[in-house]
């Protein structure tokens, strides 16, 4: 497995590489787990050749977030994609990765990037667009995998693709649980012992308002204060959004149809918490 940590590496690298053939790319900010390999493993039935950037990103992160005490363990990192099978990654230092400082040019989001995490994180989905083109950029693969469990990530990520003809295959991979439900997050190790037990009724919510619109309920007001009378068993958590949206535009919908996201957002201590599911009429849809 090659580790380049400079953009002459990634290139020597990658041009190495380039004979296997097809490329995928798995954009992460390290501190690994089950969630991130299943994107390494989706990568894998997708290209010959897979890699995976470890960087956190300081655009993204906003006064007062957890940019200095993010989680990081980059020997473990390494080691578990080694045995994942990856072929290459690329662990720059943030002054390989912005080497004028930082960039003057980016990439607004447009419509959709101030609603949902966007209104709560301002220029937050600007700080992951400019990275995520930056990387297609230096790596050029042929296409890049994401999870689900980022919903609206994942959309403004295609809509940029789309809108800027980036020739790059955004590929969507199903969020991964915890057994209690709990989605996976690097954040999550910041949890409590009490807001760990807490954290899974919010998939515990999302869960029963999928099987009431499976039931027939299509009035998003009713759902939702559905959702909400179900997080009142866990204190520990302060809901900041709960919504149900377009699949594409992100804007909310008055009545739920079948493709439709309910997506939240959850304080829990100091640790924030997003989930989401999309909304099917028959039992085993695919959710989000």
């Amino acid at each position: 497995m090659i580790v380049a940590r400079t953009r002459q590496e990634l290139a020597t690298g990658l041009a190495q590489l380039r004979s296997r053939g097809r490329q995928a790319l798995v954009p992460t900010m390290g501190y690994l787990h089950e969630g991130h390999l299943s994107l390494v493993d989706r990568a894998r039935s997708l290209a010959d050749v897979v890699t995976v950037s470890i960087f956190v990103n300081p655009l993204q992160f906003g006064p007062g977030e957890d940019l200095e005490r993010y989680p990081r363990d980059e020997a473990g990192d390494l080691a578990l994609l080694e045995a994942g099978g990856a072929h290459l990654i690329f662990a720059p230092h943030v002054k390989e990765m912005y080497l004028d400082g930082e960039p003057r040019i980016t990439v607004d989001p447009g419509r959709g990037g101030d609603v949902l995490c966007g209104a709560w994180r301002p220029g937050h989905f600007r700080g992951v667009l400019t990275v995520v083109a930056r990387l297609f950029g230096l790596f050029r693969p042929a296409a890049a995998v994401f999870g689900r469990k980022d919903f609206q990530q994942l959309v403004l990520i295609r809509r940029m693709v789309r809108d800027l003809e980036l020739d790059v295959e955004v590929d969507a991979a199903p969020t991964v649980r915890e057994e209690d439900g709990l989605a996976m997050s690097s954040r999550n190790a910041y949890l409590s012992r009490d807001g760990r037990a807490q954290a899974p009724e919010l998939h515990r919510a999302l869960s029963g308002l999928v099987e009431r619109f499976r039931r027939g309920e299509r009035d998003t007001a009713g759902l939702l204060a559905g959702l909400r009378r179900h997080l009142e068993v866990a204190p520990l958590l302060t809901l900041q959004y709960a919504e149900i949206v377009d699949a594409e535009t992100l804007e909310p919908v008055e009545r739920a149809l079948p493709g439709s996201v309910a997506a939240l957002a959850a304080q829990c201590g100091d640790t924030r918490l997003i989930d989401n599911e999309e909304l099917s009429a028959v039992q085993g849809g695919v959710g989000a």
